[in-house]
């Protein structure tokens, strides 16, 4: 488990040699339209570290710059374009900040390249982040993760060779709530199979007897109140749902009026109750397999499971069983594990699921926006000033 810092930035973070103005702007809610200044209510004092950090095998002088003057600060990335590389159009916003350095690059020409290497840019989970990298690279100081979730990374390893590790939740949780709601109403109102329906070159006339639940007056269980979370609760309040949550720790009150929510300190208690249960927290340990077979059992047979987490939150063969054998009545979910699920795999053939492709974020403008928050959080560190999104190891 991890906690994550969103902290803020109103002070300008100063310029590496060579970049542009726009290298200080930050994302969404606080990226600025014009000029040198973030606009937050928060003010940090600006903070210069001038010392060695003993880190794993390597020793950092975080006070000498390793760019000559004129030179960008060098991002590691898997590569640009092609099947899992970084987006065109996203490396161009980073080629505005960065010189970029593929793996390829990387391997080809790893004396040269080593030292220059002081980020690495996560995106859709790549590179790999191992041991070996972080030992070749004696100058990281930052990995900077595109997306919330940052359980493809070892945090406590990371953390014993000085780097730190960024995350971009702002970006995300607009977008994935709005997935998550997609979700619902598509599976209450059997969106995929209608459309099938009226597709099917077989299709005569369209049963009366074809039916959906309504969405409206249900009663949904938010597992997990963060910001995501909190974000569907929102836009359930517009339905007029009942609103229950369970979360580590219960939000202020004010926050549970704002959207109508009531507190179920017991999972099981919301699980009993809810129409529509959605899973909206972190992969941890403690949240591997959080719903499985007693989970499922505990449903209403006229529930449906609803998730845009992680999909190792999920027994999957419970799941399968579960849903054989009618014990909630349907799944809607963006994530699997693994991604994609084998050609073969039985949750592919049951009537009653939905399944996308991990897309949650998979907006134009959130992507790019990921982006923008991860440049920000990069900048910050290789400046040793406040970082907008830290994650640390717990």
């Amino acid at each position: 488990m991890f906690r994550s810092k969103a902290s803020s930035l109103s002070t300008v973070i100063p310029l590496m040699f060579g970049q542009s103005n726009l290298a200080c702007k930050f994302f969404h809610p606080v990226i600025a339209s014009h000029g040198l200044c973030c606009h937050r209510s928060v003010i940090y004092k600006q903070r210069y570290r001038m010392h060695q950090l003993s880190a794993g095998r390597r020793t950092i002088n975080t006070g000498t710059k390793v760019m000559a003057e004129g030179e960008l600060p060098s991002v590691l990335i898997l590569d640009i374009g092609g099947t899992h590389g970084v987006l065109e159009d996203l490396a161009a916003l980073l080629k505005k900040h960065f010189h970029l350095i593929t793996m390829k690059e990387f391997l080809g020409n790893k004396e040269e390249m080593r030292k220059k290497i002081q980020s690495i840019f996560v995106f859709e989970c790549r590179p790999t982040i191992d041991r070996e990298l972080l030992e070749s690279l004696p100058n990281l100081k930052v990995i900077a993760n595109s997306g919330v979730g940052v359980d493809h990374l070892d945090l406590k390893m990371i953390s014993s060779f000085g780097v730190k590790v960024t995350n971009t939740p702002h970006a995300v949780a607009d977008p994935t709530a709005d997935i998550g709601m997609a979700l619902m109403l598509a599976s209450a109102r059997r969106l995929v199979e209608g459309c099938l329906i009226a597709l099917s070159p077989d299709t005569k006339y369209f049963a009366v007897d074809w039916l959906g639940v309504e969405v409206t007056r249900a009663t949904l269980g938010i597992i997990g109140m963060g910001s995501i979370g909190y974000k569907v609760a929102q836009r359930a309040r517009a339905f007029n749902m009942r609103i229950l949550y369970h979360n580590r720790n219960q939000r202020r009150k004010e926050d549970e009026e704002a959207v109508g929510a009531h507190y179920c300190a017991k999972m099981e208690d919301l699980l009993q109750q809810s129409d529509f249960v959605m899973l909206v927290v972190n992969l941890t340990p403690e949240t591997h397999k959080l719903i499985g077979k007693k989970e499922l059992g505990l449903m209403k047979p006229t529930a449906t499971l609803i998730n845009i987490s992680r999909g190792a939150v999920i027994d999957q063969d419970a799941l399968v069983e579960a849903l054989q054998n009618k014990v909630i009545r349907a799944a809607a979910l963006d994530v699997t594990y693994p991604e994609p699920l084998p050609r073969d795999h039985p949750l592919l053939n049951l009537s009653n699921v939905i399944i996308t492709p991990h897309i949650g974020t998979a907006t134009v403008q959130a992507i790019r926006m990921m982006a923008e928050e991860a440049i920000a959080n990069m900048l910050a560190a290789l400046n040793d000033q406040p970082i907008p999104s830290e994650v640390f190891p717990k």
